[in-house]
């Protein structure tokens, strides 16, 4: 029998207070960036708004106005105001609740990271920036095409381009998570081992896609050339969105391999 259980309660062992325990550092569950929480708020809005304000009729007016058609531009249309704002705003529609769900994600995971490192003025224009690229990418692979694009896909494929030019290391920033360090140049993006690997994932996984194999929550085709376009646009024209806080690209120096050396990001530790 244990000795302090024998003599008495008295002459147990003490334990400390919880005031003399070591505070713990504990970062929040959901620690995302403002204008993320702003884009996934407008996204979902807009769903509850489609389902639950509007009728069938008045639906499919509204996916008429704010969806990017391509036939809107090449028949025999006039360009009205919605033709000059729905590159953008179908950024903003959702095919379904799974549609919308799978975006999010994606939306939270790459864009915050990105967010946080660029700022909420400069996030919002690659967003729309890559939401246009996705849209012009569609608009050449189907000119006279009449069916809705709609979906946050393009943008956030952008936000996937993004990540591989900093090579998906992430810091910290004024304590957030960022993508960290200089960016990669391109060549030495194709000579990263995890950039060409996720490179070759994603158009693997688009080109499955494209095929009708996977389409979380969308019954008609996905439009892939708007995802490769976004892409495209985030793994090119980062750099334009990137604030000039050291030098944009890292030295070949042999003399320094870490990236994050002169930067303002801290590297994350165990």
């Amino acid at each position: 029998m244990d000795d302090a259980v024998r003599r008495g309660d008295d002459e147990a062992p003490e334990y400390p207070e919880d005031s003399d325990l070591p505070e713990r550092h504990r970062e929040p569950v959901f620690n995302l960036p403002g204008v993320i929480l702003i884009l996934i708020g407008i996204c979902t809005a807009v769903q509850l708004f489609r389902l639950y304000v509007l009728d069938p009729h008045q639906d499919m007016a509204f996916m008429i106005d704010c969806a990017f058609i391509p036939i809107r531009y090449t028949g025999p249309y006039a360009l009205d105001f919605y033709a000059f704002i729905s590159p953008v705003t179908y950024a903003f529609l959702h095919g379904g609740w799974t549609h919308l769900l799978v975006n999010m994600i994606w939306l939270a995971a790459f864009g915050s990271p990105l967010a946080n490192r660029m700022g909420a003025s400069r996030f919002m224009g690659f967003w729309i920036f890559t939401a246009l690229a996705a849209a012009l990418f569609h608009f050449l692979a189907h000119m006279t095409g009449n069916v809705p694009v709609v979906g946050a896909s393009g943008a956030i494929s952008g936000m996937m381009g993004a990540a591989s030019r900093f090579g998906f290391r992430i810091g910290r920033l004024d304590g957030r998570p960022a993508f960290a360090g200089p960016m990669l140049s391109v060549g030495q993006a194709f000579m990263s081992r995890a950039v060409v690997t996720f490179l070759a994932a994603w158009f693997v996984i688009n080109l499955v896609a494209g095929m009708g194999w996977i389409s979380p929550g969308i019954d008609g085709p996905i439009a892939w050339q708007a995802h490769i376009g976004g892409f495209l646009a985030g793994f090119f024209c980062t750099a334009f969105f990137v604030p000039p806080t050291y030098p944009l690209f890292p030295s070949d120096r042999a003399d320094s391999d870490d990236p994050l050396e002169g930067s303002p990001l801290e590297k994350d530790r165990p």
